[in-house]
Formats: C-alpha cells, structure tokens, sequence
C-alpha cells in the first residue's frame, strides 16, 4: 500500500510540474538588483536560452558550459551593438534552475540594461520572468526545497550579520535535513501499518512492533516540542527585536535613539516632553536586528492631554516589547542616594518604575543610568542588567553596548548548525497540526500495545500518522499546493 502511495504521489507531482512548465516560456531578467552599478547580471532560463545567448551574440561553435566568455552583444534584430561583456552558458541541470541557463554580465548602467532586455524581449519564447520565478523553477527541477527557498528569500532581505547566518543555514538545507529525517522515521512507521492492512493474516499487531513504533513516536514528538518551544527566537531574528526606550522626560531617551540609530532620528532638546508620540527606527546592535522605539516621557497625568495620550502609548509599547530599556538620570540617583544612605540603588529603581507606572513585561531589559557627566563620582553598583552613561560624553556606552548584545542574544539565541531554529510562522504552524496528529496517533499505540482487548481499525491509526508526514511534507515541499506557492514566493525580488 505505501509503495502504492508514493507511486500515486510521484505521478502527482510530475503531472504538476508538467502543467506548470508546459505554460512556461524561457524567462529573464535583470539579476544584478536594480539601480547604477559597475556590473549588471541578466539571467536566462529555460528551453531557449541557448538560442538567445546566439542571438545576442556571434558563435562559430556552442559556447563551452561554464566558461566565461568576452563578446560584443548586438540586438537581434536591428544589429546593432549595445555593449561588450561576460557571457556564460549553463546547460541544464547543472545550473540554478536545473534548466538551460545563460547569464550576462554587462556594464551596469540604466541604459545598457535596458538594451539588453529589450534585445532579449526580441527573441521568440522569452518573455520577463515574474518575482521569485527563478527560485520557483529550481524548486520544480528539485534542485531545493521549500525550507531552502525562504532561506534564500531571507538571505537576499538580511540586514544583520546574525539574519545572514540564520538565512544561510536555512537556505543551505540545515532546517529541511531535521524536517526530513523526521519524515523518515515516521515513513517506516506507516511502512509497518500499510504492511500489517495488506497482508497480515491475524488480527494482532506484534507487541514487539508496536513498542518499537511507540519509541520512535515519542523520540520524534519531543524533538518537535524541543524544535517548536524555542521562543520565537528564529522568527524574532528573521523580523528584528521590538525594543521600546523609556523612562521620566529628559531622561536622554532620544539622545540614547540617536546613537543607536547613528543619525538624527528623534528631536533632542533641553525642554521635558519633546517627543510625544512613538518614533521608531530600525537598528543594527551587535549583529541583531532591532526596531528601536523612542517613546514619550513617563510622568503622573497632567492637565495636558496630548502628553497623557503620549504616555499611555509609551506604556503600551512597553507592553508589547520584546525588549525594554529604561533610562533613569543619573544625577536623580546620586542625589536619593545621598539623601537616604539606607537606600539601595534597587530599590531607588523599584520606586522609580512605580511612580513613572512602568511595568516590564519583556522577560530581558537593561537599566542606563544616563548623564554620568554631571555627577563627580559614579557610585559603586553590583546591580545586572545596568550600565553608567553619558550620552553626550559617550562614556559607558560600550559597556551598555554589551548589555544589549546579551540580552539580544538570549532572545534570539544564536545561530548555529547543530540547532537550526524556526524562522517562518508558517512552519510553526505545520508542525503545531503534525503533534495535534502524532499524539493521536501515540495514544492509539498506547492502548494497542499489551492489549490484545481493544479493537482500533488500524486504517484509522495510520491515518493519523500520515497526516504527520503530510503536515511536515508542506513545511519542505514534498507535499504542496499552489496557495503554499503563492504565499512563499510573493515577496521574491524580480530577478531571483
């Protein structure tokens, strides 16, 4: 019956891609991103490609494959000569797509490039390829699979240097290898069912058989629990760390903004409450992304309501952060402290986080206590999670610096190959629906094993765990609909 199944399948997917190739005609585009540049890449693919590279440019014999070649590149059909460059041939499936492929690199201005697509534009059975068509097509030639799609996606978007190792893992097949391997194991599970309904001549399933399965079901459920309970870490570095930045007015919010930012991004003045509503910037701290917001001073409500409206949206920032830093004045400190030698620094914080009604929700955050040059002598201060700064000396901000790396490295984690993480919602999602189904498909063995009394119909059973291989199966692509297509490949680049 398995064997049955996965024929059914294989000519499935053929009869998929069949369809989906026999509408296509050889695409291209510009590669290379848009705007001027030194070098720009135009990519070819697809059955046609061979005739287009001979349009554009004059042969005696076919182009070696993979050899990178100078020639004049004229249009096909005026003649006339739009530019010398590199061209390279790539003959299918030893290329990107798995197709017959052909690249040009030519002089990266707006005008040569557009030549150049007009030129191909010319050619009969080439037309532009749509956004992330490339990647789509190397994904039908089975060159990657789904997972190492959006690793590619997340690659071309990384703006830190940890988003480009979590994108490279994926991209490179770290995330579909522990997707696939758990595949298997539960493929030889089914195996056993399908075999038993087929041609089991009793009624009992070997016990033996049955606590094997059981083992492997459980070791693979809690590899998905151990994969699926990681705190959005992979997800939280994929979209970048809400931050928000608060504290009383004058605090040196903004200036704290700005540095971090390393331009003007928030107003910075001598007069409390300049900022009123959330200004927000995306940043680069120590390799992670983090969208930093610059909320309105906290104090007791006033008469003013736009400042109150302010500071119930600071607050509710606060909420929802993945990440909180709260600014307090450092000559405020001194003078408490000074004033009640009993006072702990902690508990000057607490008091302050009552009066200003900030409540942390985040599990990390930092205490900076700003405006160090203004005060003669910083205090002596064991506390975690806080630095002494000055943000108009920079002083201390490379020790603040390195509060955030660690706090932003317990939420994201950190990449690495042993422990590829979850970077999609959409995985999380599929792999929610497959332990819903394995623990179905568990307590099923539970009650079959060591007791020859139950009656289960084993069709049922092997129900549940196919439907475990299915959910996986979307995740990588082994099973998939064009709705999944579309959702993945929607914010591709044109070109990739």
């Amino acid at each position: 019956m398995l064997i049955k199944l996965n024929t059914l399948y294989s000519c499935g997917v053929k009869l998929f891609r069949n369809r989906y190739y026999s509408t296509a005609n050889t695409i291209y585009s510009l590669s290379s991103g848009q705007g001027r540049c030194g070098v720009a890449v135009i990519r070819v693919s697809g059955s046609a490609s061979l005739t287009a590279l001979k349009s554009l440019a004059s042969f005696k014999t076919d182009p070696m494959p993979r050899n990178a070649l100078v020639k004049k590149i004229f249009h096909p059909t005026s003649r006339e000569f739009i530019d010398r460059g590199l061209i390279l041939w790539f003959p299918g499936p030893a290329s990107f797509t798995g197709e017959d492929s052909c690249e040009f690199h030519v002089h990266g201005g707006r005008a040569v490039v557009a030549a150049i697509l007009d030129a191909l534009g010319s050619v009969p059975g080439l037309r532009p390829a749509a956004p992330g068509e490339f990647t789509k097509r190397a994904f039908y030639s089975g060159k990657m699979d789904l997972t190492e799609a959006e690793g590619i996606a997340d690659l071309i978007h990384a703006e830190t240097e940890m988003q480009r190792k979590q994108a490279l893992m994926q991209a490179n097949g770290l995330l579909s290898k522990k997707y696939n391997s758990w595949r298997e194991k539960l493929k030889g599970i089914l195996a056993h069912f399908e075999a038993f309904i087929d041609f089991a001549e009793d009624e009992n399933f070997d016990d033996a058989v049955l606590r094997d399965v059981e083992r492997v079901a459980v070791l693979v459920e809690r590899e998905m629990k151990e994969h699926i309970e990681d705190g959005r870490k992979g997800e939280i570095l994929r979209q970048g760390v809400r931050a928000a930045i608060v504290g009383a007015p004058n605090v040196g919010k903004s200036s704290f903004m700005n540095i971090l930012a390393q331009r003007p991004v928030s107003i910075v003045t001598d007069i409390a409450g300049t900022t009123r509503d959330i200004v927000e910037v995306g940043c680069n701290v120590s390799g992670y992304p983090v969208v930093i917001s610059d909320t309105a001073g906290l104090r007791r409500r006033g008469s003013d309501i736009v400042e109150d409206e302010g500071m119930s949206r600071a607050r509710e920032c606060a909420k929802y952060a993945d990440f909180t830093i709260i600014l307090l004045d450092a000559t405020q400190v001194v003078h408490h402290l000074s004033q009640h030698p009993g006072d702990s620094l902690q508990h000057f914080i607490d008091k302050y986080l009552r009066e200003m009604e900030i409540e942390i929700h985040s599990s990390e955050f930092v205490y900076l206590i700003n405006k160090t040059d203004l005060i003669s002598e910083v205090p002596d201060s064991t506390l975690p999670r806080l630095a002494w700064i000055s943000c108009k000396t920079s002083a201390g901000l490379a020790t603040a610096i390195d509060e955030l790396q660690r706090s932003l490295q317990k939420i994201c984690g950190e990449p690495s190959a042993e422990h590829p993480v979850l970077s999609q919602a959409r995985h999380r999602h599929l792999l929610c629906e497959a332990l819903i189904h394995l623990a179905t498909f568990r307590d099923y063995v539970g009650l079959l094993a060591g007791n020859s009394s139950v009656e289960l119909d084993f069709a049922i059973v092997a129900e549940e765990i196919r439907r475990v291989i299915q959910a996986i199966g979307k995740i990588t692509g082994a099973v998939t609909t064009d709705e999944i297509l579309d959702v993945i490949f929607k914010d591709f680049c044109i070109g990739k």
